[in-house]
């Protein structure tokens, strides 16, 4: 089965990757307002099902898989830093600490659809000003939700994680795997025997 990757995340491409060659990535640009009063534990739940429901709106015979990864602080996200005051602002506040990261991963053929989450935890070294902006001359941080990434130089801020590793990247594999064949059983069409005697 060929599937949609609504998402142009070069990280969730090479992650796919370990689950199946077989499938394009087609990003969509989908509205990321969230409704007033929504559960910051349920925002990427939320934006993923909307960014599959929207290319499968394109690609309704193929497997549609959409992704959303925030960072939660004290009951507020982060998402991708404005400019380098504001990805600072982000470090700061994540300097010494322990945050959320969640995943929504929603997978859609047609009109059948499931989503699912996954939670890390991630705790971050003390963190001087020094660190941070040494950090921030990478240029690493600004595509970035919570302005860092755990992949790359943004790993020598984190003093440990527990949960998946992979999530944080952007795409938790071991998950996707399992729901992508529970979601293929649960849609797979009955084949129809025809009696030529």
């Amino acid at each position: 089965m060929s599937y949609i990757l609504a998402s142009g995340s070069p990280r969730r491409q090479e992650l796919l990757k370990l689950i199946t060659e077989d499938f394009i990535t087609h990003p969509v640009d989908a509205d990321e307002t969230l409704p007033e009063g929504m559960p910051v534990e349920m925002a990427s739940a939320f934006l993923a099902d909307r960014k599959a429901k929207k290319a499968s709106e394109i690609f309704p015979e193929m497997v549609v898989i959409g992704c959303d990864t925030v960072v939660i602080l004290n009951d507020e996200i982060m998402g991708k830093p404005k400019d380098r005051n504001d990805a600072f602002r982000m470090l700061r506040s994540l300097s010494g600490e322990v945050h959320t990261v969640m995943t929504g991963v929603s997978l859609y053929l047609g009109s059948q659809t499931t989503v699912f989450t996954t939670e890390t935890q991630v705790e971050f070294y003390p963190l001087s000003d020094e660190e941070i902006n040494a950090y921030l001359d990478t240029g690493e941080p600004f595509d970035k939700a919570g302005a860092y990434g755990i992949q790359g130089k943004g790993s020598l801020l984190v003093r440990a994680i527990e949960g998946d590793y992979f999530n944080v990247v952007g795409l938790p594999v071991s998950a996707l795997a399992r729901h992508l064949k529970a979601f293929e059983r649960a849609v797979a069409r009955p084949k129809i025997h025809i009696n030529r005697k």
